[in-house]
């Protein structure tokens, strides 16, 4: 059949659709996910720069354990979705897979909250300034709780997700949003008679929200008409070893590629922090923006996922070819429009995390507004890395990503930003360059991968 023909053209048209229908509530769930440390390194700021800069130097390192960890029981994303694709009252193999994820998640919680706990001795060998670093202990020992009711709502959410069902995620997320800043407003600066408590009433604050928000997606998982009958919670005791060690073998290289690149930010926040105070802060707010514009691609990407994992589960190769590049034009549409936007309007978001008439945020300010032009330029190539890689875990291909990842980011990216920032002299603005230069190798090598999915043996036989 032509591509170009009325029949091809409605599929497209249709497949395009489906994405967008899955993608928006993901998006927003992942907007308003974000938006709960947003909301508090914007509080935090009213401290000062130094406690922003303990608060972003516990807030990558609590980002980089939580997205690691979801990296886990993302791989019941696929798995879902095959056998939803494959035979959509397959309720059995459904409800199995999220009790195995539940496992997997209590499993990932326990070296996290190790690492989160003992944090300052990590951060200090880093060579944090001694002060930042145990204000960022502080933080981590009150937010580490916040890791395992996080990872739950995960599950619960892909759960639903993956059976073209996000809304219930979305409305929980969002209702989380006013939740945390009232509790971060009051516990931080003392509001409404609460302690004031600084950093350490942020982190409360955020653990509160996120054992809310599980409870009550736990409560929609079974009291909901569309979900109640996959029982997710009953005899969530009972073991499913072989279900339980295929999520651990898709989930732990899907892990790593989320580790290797968030470390490959936080590795960038942690040479930042040598550099200096004003740039540790310029950069967490600089990356902050580019997290949330990130949001979108990575919802893109997660109902890439699930397109084509249905796709592959019908046995459809049409689909599934229509399914992925469906998600990445659509994408590569959004990163044009946020490229634009942070080319034109850098100063005004920078605005909103701190005031550049007081004279110590002016060069943090400025420094920001600088970097954020370096972001408008790695939009295309981070929405690319990211959607290709959601289009390739569609088809539960995931090893081969990793070590993509592992090449791109380290191997290539650090290196790159090192010798710009310090061999070249360009300080904060070169490691932004190897930051682009790292996404956009590993963009590269995802793309080839899914554009070279046949001949690799990654697609089933058509029917």
């Amino acid at each position: 059949m032509s591509t170009d023909s009325p029949t091809a053209r409605a599929l497209w048209t249709r497949e395009v659709g489906a994405t967008l229908r899955l993608a928006w509530p993901l998006v927003l769930s992942n907007l308003a996910g974000t938006g709960l440390t947003t909301i508090d390194l914007i509080l935090v700021g009213r401290l000062g720069p130094e406690a922003l800069g303990a608060a972003a130097l516990g807030t990558n390192l609590y980002h980089a354990v939580l997205i690691a960890s979801i990296g886990l029981v993302t791989a019941i994303s696929p798995m879902i979705a095959a056998s939803y694709g494959a035979r959509r009252h397959a309720v059995r193999d459904i409800r199995r897979t999220v009790r195995q994820g539940i496992w997997v998640a209590a499993a990932a919680f326990v070296p996290g909250a190790v690492l989160l706990h003992y944090s300052g001795a990590l951060l200090l060998a880093a060579g944090q300034q001694p002060s930042v670093a145990a204000d960022a202990q502080l933080y981590l020992r009150a937010m580490l709780w916040a890791l395992l009711p996080n990872l739950v709502f995960t599950v619960l959410r892909l759960f639903m997700a993956a059976l073209g069902r996000p809304g219930w995620g979305l409305a929980v997320a969002l209702g989380a949003l006013p939740v945390n800043a009232l509790l971060a407003s009051a516990l931080i600066f003392g509001d409404a008679g609460a302690p004031r408590m600084g950093l350490v009433g942020a982190g409360i604050a955020t653990t509160i929200t996120a054992v809310l928000s599980v409870v009550i997606l736990g409560l929609v998982a079974v009291t909901d008409r569309r979900f109640r009958r996959y029982h997710v919670f009953g005899r969530l005791w009972r073991p499913d070893w072989p279900r339980f060690r295929t999520i651990w073998r898709l989930g732990l290289p899907i892990a790593m590629t989320l580790a290797f690149e968030v470390a490959f930010f936080g590795a960038t926040g942690l040479v930042m922090g040598i550099l200096g105070v004003v740039e540790l802060a310029a950069h967490t707010i600089a990356l902050q923006i580019a997290a949330l514009c990130f949001m979108v691609p990575l919802g893109l990407a997660q109902a890439a996922t699930v397109r084509v994992g249905q796709a592959l589960g019908a046995g459809d190769v049409a689909g599934i070819r229509r399914a992925g590049w469906a998600a990445f034009g659509t994408t590569m549409a959004f990163e044009a429009c946020t490229a634009l936007a942070l080319l034109l309007a850098p100063a005004a978001m920078v605005r909103a995390f701190l005031d550049p008439t007081v004279a110590s945020n002016a060069p943090v300010h400025a420094l920001a507004v600088q970097l954020l032009l370096f972001a408008a330029l790695f939009q295309f190539v981070d929405g690319a890395q990211v959607v290709g890689a959601g289009m390739l875990r569609g088809l539960k291909d995931t090893r081969v990503p990793m070590i993509f990842a592992g090449i791109g980011y380290w191997i290539v990216g650090v290196p790159a930003g090192i010798a710009l920032a310090f061999g070249a002299g360009l300080g904060a603005p070169g490691l932004w360059i190897g930051l682009a230069i790292g996404l956009a190798s590993v963009s590269v090598l995802m793309l080839r991968r899914w554009i070279r999915r046949d001949r690799l043996g990654l697609l089933p036989t058509e029917t």
